[in-house]
């Protein structure tokens, strides 16, 4: 038995599917109704035929309690039938699931070792679709997004992206298309050797394809799949998922975890993910995300007399950089910020290693370095994670986070009232839309800065009183 999740580095209207993980054990996937706001839906006749087609193509049935229907997010899957915990809503076997082992053996022998499993299932995408009717997957191919509806950033313009110029989506968008091409240059040799299949296949067509998986795909011990009629599932950031695929019986399940009935749509939770990794991998965001973080970046000026030694300590100490959930990496430099949930400091939010640099940063004499450095061998080998001993020197270090997330929260609300008043109704729709998105991603991390600035205020209260 083999885990899968959502394929996620760091979405709305079109919703992608789950994100990719590599743990080991059995796989399910716990849904819910969606809370938070009333959906209308209906039934989609466009889409009447396409789990027969399916169920005839596997052999077998997938679900006898679900159908697809239309809410305001989008295709959606419906219960048809009174469902109760722990009923196996579908199953859908690997043999219909379309993964890189798809791709045809004469293409993928072209192609370089550095071309990602990502972008072979893209380059799969990228044939069928050019199969037209031909293709096997046909019913499946004509109902992926079109690139008009995807919403991920790095589908937006210049413009748009100045809207989101102070989250650090804006800067992994652009890092986002950098790696994109990389992979296109990589695989447009092999293109020109098939022209039946990619004659007049661009960029843009091959980004489309990447952000298909990338929004849909789950890991696989085929790499990467995406999984036909489950991709209907839209999400629900409160509900409780586990996603388990079954590798003895090679199919992967979806086991509700509370009663439906008939016409209630059924959500599930792609992953606690932020509105940054949701905006940049999925192309939507939640009006209010409990799972809300900010990247902020904190740099040793280069002018500081003591700039080489704070760095070497810093490189001595340091933990290795690490990927968190959302695929966003971290560095000695570089931190994520949650929401702390009061003054008090109750709930995550101020990171010990964010604290720690600014004691390192704000030092100024190379005993305090030497001190930090002696304090962390004795201890657990970290450095200055424990209040400085010189009260007044760690209430500086903490007015100096104050003072660099206040200017933050300053810049964050320049930018929301930019985009305010909300937009007029003759606005493009898709320009709207984003501005919307824009505004959910800044508004969430402000709330996030403030809730951190909250608590170090309260925190250089306290050491000014004690």
């Amino acid at each position: 038995m083999l885990s899968i999740t959502r394929i996620a580095n760091l979405y709305w209207l079109h919703r992608p599917l789950f994100t990719l993980s590599n743990r080991t054990s059995i796989t399910k996937l716990k849904l819910s109704t969606f809370s938070s706001v009333e959906v209308s839906c209906s039934s989609d006749e466009e889409c009447d035929n396409f789990l027969p087609w399916l169920e005839r193509k596997a052999g077998t049935k997938i679900s006898s309690v679900l159908s697809i229907g239309k809410s305001a997010y989008g295709r959606s899957l419906l219960a048809s039938k009174s469902i109760e915990p722990g009923d196996c809503m579908l199953k859908v076997p690997y043999d219909v699931q379309i993964a890189p082992d798809n791709l045809l053996p004469e293409i993928n022998s072209l192609l370089p070792d550095e071309v990602s499993n990502v972008a072979k299932l893209a380059i799969v995408i990228i044939v069928e679709q050019k199969m037209g009717q031909h293709s096997e997957w046909a019913p499946f191919m004509s109902r992926l997004p079109q690139l008009g509806e995807m919403h991920n950033t790095t589908f937006w313009s210049e413009r748009e992206l100045d809207m989101i110029r102070q989250s650090s989506v804006y800067q992994e968008t652009i890092k986002k298309n950098v790696q994109i091409e990389k992979n296109f240059l990589a695989v447009k040799p092999a293109f020109d050797h098939f022209p039946e299949f990619f004659d007049g296949i661009t960029f843009d067509d091959f980004r489309h394809a990447y952000a298909l998986v990338e929004s849909r795909a789950w890991r696989s011990t085929r790499g990467v799949s995406l999984i036909p009629f489950a991709d209907f599932l839209n999400h629900d950031g409160a509900a409780e998922e586990v996603v388990l695929s079954d590798e003895d019986k090679k199919l992967s399940e979806v086991i509700a975890d509370r009663n439906y009935s008939p016409g209630d749509q059924v959500l599930m939770r792609y992953g606690k993910f932020s509105n940054a990794t949701l905006l940049l991998d999925f192309g939507f965001t939640l009006s209010y995300n409990i799972y809300d973080e900010v990247r902020i970046q904190v740099n040793i000026p280069r002018h500081d007399p003591l700039c080489a030694k704070k760095l070497e300590l810093l490189h001595v100490h340091c933990t290795p950089a690490i990927e968190d959930v959302n695929g966003f990496s971290s560095s000695q430099d570089s931190f994520t910020i949650k929401e702390v949930r009061s003054a008090k400091g109750k709930g995550r939010g101020i990171p010990q290693s964010l604290r720690a640099f600014a004691r390192v940063l704000c030092s100024t004499s190379s005993q305090e370095l030497s001190d930090m450095a002696v304090e962390a061998v004795q201890n657990d080998g970290r450095l200055a994670r424990y209040p400085l001993k010189n009260k007044t020197r760690d209430m500086e270090a903490h007015w100096f986070l104050l003072s660099k997330i206040t200017c933050l929260v300053e810049e964050h609300n320049v930018s929301i009232k930019s985009l305010e008043p909300p937009s007029s109704p003759f606005m493009f729709q898709k320009l709207a839309l984003r501005k919307q998105m824009a505004r959910d991603l800044l508004a969430g991390e402000l709330r996030v800065l403030k809730s951190a600035s909250e608590w170090l205020k309260n925190y250089c209260t306290t050491i000014s009183k004690s």
